[in-house]
């Protein structure tokens, strides 16, 4: 009778220490994934850093003249002396590079769906936009110019293009791109064409937008400063020429790190969304 009791103590005893060892295996993991995550943000600072300080004994140390490459302390300089400037400058831009971020994609997004609805519209059309497409972003923008007058509506037209072509192409993809298996058990299930379309083929379809999204992020600000080069007088891309005519590399750098910073910001944001909205897919997590 006492051997039951022994034999019951030991596997108490055991389980208790494969819990234990779960348990430290679990924080141990922990400890690592905490440790990669504090890796992947220090090592672009460091990266960052380094390159700062090898450009700034290198200035000197070379003789680079200012006007052609300013000391990064030459440059930081700028960036709190006109603070003021540069931020009145980067507001219109910021407005025209949303507003064709939004319509660029909105109008994508739409015809793709009209493209997967309806297969003869995208052999009709698709070859058009890829036409679009392959003009040059500087031979597109005295065009909208001359069409559009030369407020803001060509500068967000510009960026409205630059970000059309691959969210058209990455949601239409998406939209497709579904399972013959998943489109029978949908079938089988009597789903209707709109629930087919919402709960499969949309779901489907928003990793391949983000992806569009995050390079349409950037895109729209490049292309609402290459607006601004045809014809503007206030804005990211009006200061970088006026920079350029007067010699004055360090307000052109300066210029230059706030367009990169807001571009990096804008693209920081898609990604914290993708993060938030697709947690169900793991490639996003």
């Amino acid at each position: 009778m006492v051997a039951p009791a022994t034999d019951t103590a030991t596997a108490t005893l055991a389980m208790s220490g494969a819990f234990a060892e779960d348990a430290e295996a679990q924080a141990a993991f922990a400890g690592t994934q905490r440790f990669l995550a504090w890796r992947r943000r220090l090592l672009p600072v460091l990266a960052v850093a380094a390159i700062l300080v090898l450009w700034e004994i290198a200035v000197p140390l070379l003789g680079i003249k200012p006007f052609i490459a300013p000391a990064p302390s030459a440059v930081a300089k700028v960036l709190v002396a006109k603070s003021g400037m540069l931020l009145s400058n980067l507001v219109p831009t910021a407005i025209e590079a949303l507003l064709g971020f939004l319509l660029g994609n909105a109008a994508a997004i739409l015809i793709a769906v009209a493209f997967v609805w309806k297969r003869t519209l995208e052999e009709a059309f698709f070859p058009v936009a890829v036409m679009i497409n392959t003009i040059p972003v500087v031979a597109k923008a005295p065009i909208l110019v001359l069409l559009l007058g030369n407020g803001m509506e060509p500068k967000i037209a510009i960026a409205a293009l630059i970000c059309f072509f691959p969210t058209l192409v990455n949601m239409t993809r998406g939209l497709r791109d579904v399972s013959p298996q998943q489109l029978e058990l949908m079938r089988i299930l009597s789903a209707s064409p709109r629930e087919v379309f919402v709960k499969l083929r949309l779901k489907n379809a928003l990793p391949y937008l983000f992806s569009a999204l995050k390079i349409a992020a950037s895109t729209a600000v490049i292309g609402a400063i290459v607006g601004e080069w045809i014809g503007a007088t206030k804005g990211i891309g009006a200061l970088i020429i006026q920079a350029t005519y007067n010699f004055d590399s360090p307000l052109l750098y300066a210029t230059i790190v706030v367009g990169s910073v807001f571009s990096a910001s804008f693209f920081g944001v898609i990604c914290w969304a993708e993060h938030r909205f697709l947690k169900w897919n793991v490639r996003a997590a």
